[in-house]
């Protein structure tokens, strides 16, 4: 596929994970939930140490475009590709460990990453600090599931370029998929990738460290696993904590181009509401429609200097491309703030300042880029769910129905695991739930967390207002989620500093916002 038909493929229910600020916490108090028997301790000046039949060892962990790295403890671990033919391939899948800051209790937190196909691994970074109050007293688990990172990645990226005018023809895209699989034919099976096969992975890995609790960690389409991980494996569940859930009754795709129209509807709202910004940009929604249009039917070559390099770049840019960037930049309100100007600059002709977005944008993406195993999931999971008017009721959407179309093309060719009887019913159970929500998520709106509630005895929703997608680590949200993984008690969790969390006013020119 066109890499624009990639690229809105691969941000399906990405995790845009962020950098969040460090908190200091009062140590946990006798009443509260943690314990240690010891068995996780690990001495300070350890390089070496096996935690049940895994033996881990010091590594470091590699960051994407810089040189820092973080220290960490890795181990091998090997799963069967197919679980009804172990004998048959089996596959390394990357585990690494993030010793805990003060004490190991004997419950691990469990980071699992969205996408599908983001690694967990190369995301640690960009979460480390919304987690570091939980790990004070406990060790953090990185396991890259299967198809991603390290772990038998089903990468399927090509350097061809595609005829422009057949870059969402599903002829063209389901020629590509079938270029794809004869790519992985000698490494992978691409029906043993979906989250069944990944949850049967966390709970092997989970009895080879001698079956401690597991406080799972879900952004995205991570909460998808850490759900379908409840349903099966209760017993091994401490606590849940689901940023930008994805209810188990969704299927996938078919409310994106909806819930990102209603997101920026709320976003300009706002603006509407302030005089300086009404005045210049009275109808945004409207102008970022039009400026779809034009380059649906113009599409402009654009020259402009690499945001990073500032070497000088020729590309084109249509109305997939811009519809693409309004939707990567409304995950985070500082760069929805920036989507009134940027389609005001397009429409006056500068389509520079607009290309360079998209470049950065796309450098917290590239490793979902032709990342087959999201196929594998959304083909084997949602594929056959996707109601058959979703395509034409999106056609009047900023997305319009191309992502759609260009799932069913792919998903035609694409081999289908199983997924089990109850897969699609909600979650249940009385395990402590924390589910965040931002006010104007544009793929995950606080409606999803408001149904995957109804049915959890024990869990508590906490709506930011003004926030986007992933939102674990703002304002004070790290706090709370340490004082919910200490205390386990949703009902009586003290949120009310997410009060202070609010939009960010709209830039009214390359300056900012106005005073």
């Amino acid at each position: 596929m066109k890499r624009s038909v990639r690229i809105a493929l691969a941000v399906a229910v990405v995790a845009g994970v962020l950098a969040a600020r460090h908190f200091r916490d009062a140590p946990a108090s006798p009443g509260e939930s943690s314990r240690s028997s010891g068995h996780y301790r690990i001495p300070a000046a350890a390089t070496a140490f096996r935690f049940g039949t895994l033996d881990f060892t010091a590594c470091e962990l590699s960051q994407k475009r810089s040189a820092a790295t973080t220290a960490a403890f890795c181990a091998p671990f090997e799963v069967p590709e197919d679980r009804a033919n172990p004998d048959a391939r089996r596959i390394a899948l990357k585990l690494a460990l993030i010793r805990s800051t003060e004490a190991a209790d004997d419950d691990f937190i469990v980071f699992l990453a969205g996408g599908p196909g983001q690694s967990a691994v190369n995301a640690w970074p960009q979460v480390a600090a919304s987690l570091e109050p939980s790990r004070k007293r406990r060790h953090v688990l990185l396991l890259d599931q299967r198809g991603t990172g390290a772990s038998n990645p089903l990468e399927c990226k090509s350097a061809d370029p595609v005829d422009e005018a057949a870059e969402y023809d599903p002829t063209s895209v389901t020629a590509r998929a079938r270029e794809c699989l004869d790519s992985l034919k000698d490494k992978a099976d691409p029906r043993f990738y979906t989250t069944t096969e990944a949850v049967a992975d966390l709970e092997a890995l989970r009895q080879a460290l001698g079956a401690p609790k597991f406080d799972l960690v879900g952004v995205s389409y991570g909460t998808r696993v850490a759900q379908q991980y409840l349903k099966r494996h209760p017993e091994g569940v401490r606590s849940i904590v689901l940023d930008s859930p994805v209810p188990n009754e969704l299927a996938l795709t078919a409310d994106f181009a909806g819930n990102l129209d209603a997101a920026l509807k709320a976003q300009f709202a706002g603006c509407q509401a302030d005089a300086a910004c009404a005045k210049a940009y009275p109808d945004p929604f409207a102008d970022l429609l039009r400026l779809r249009d034009e380059l649906r039917a113009t599409p402009r070559t654009v020259s402009f200097a690499d945001p990073v390099t500032f070497e000088r770049h020729e590309r084109r840019l249509d109305g997939y491309g811009i519809a693409g960037l309004v939707r990567l930049y409304a995950y985070a309100p500082e760069t929805a703030a920036l989507i009134p100007l940027t389609v005001k600059q397009g429409l006056a002709g500068n389509f520079a300042p607009m290309m360079g977005q998209i470049d950065l944008m796309l450098q917290g993406v590239d490793e979902l880029i032709g990342n087959g195993m999201q196929f594998s999931v959304m083909c084997g999971e949602d594929f056959d769910r996707l109601p058959a008017e979703t395509g034409a009721a999106n056609a009047d959407s900023v997305l319009g129905s191309a992502l759609v179309d260009a799932v069913r093309a792919q998903c035609a060719v694409w081999p289908r695991g199983t997924r089990p009887a109850d897969f699609n019913e909600p979650a249940r159970g009385d395990v402590p739930v924390l589910v965040l929500s931002g006010q104007l998520d544009p793929v995950t709106p606080p409606r999803y967390g408001e149904q995957i509630v109804r049915t959890l005895a024990n869990a508590k929703l906490v709506v930011a207002r003004g926030q986007g997608h992933s939102i674990m680590g703002r304002g004070c949200l790290p706090k709370v989620v340490g004082s919910f993984m200490d205390k386990l008690e949703p009902a009586t969790l003290d949120t009310e500093c997410v009060a202070q969390l609010g939009p960010v006013p709209h830039f009214l020119d390359f300056n900012g916002a106005s005073p």
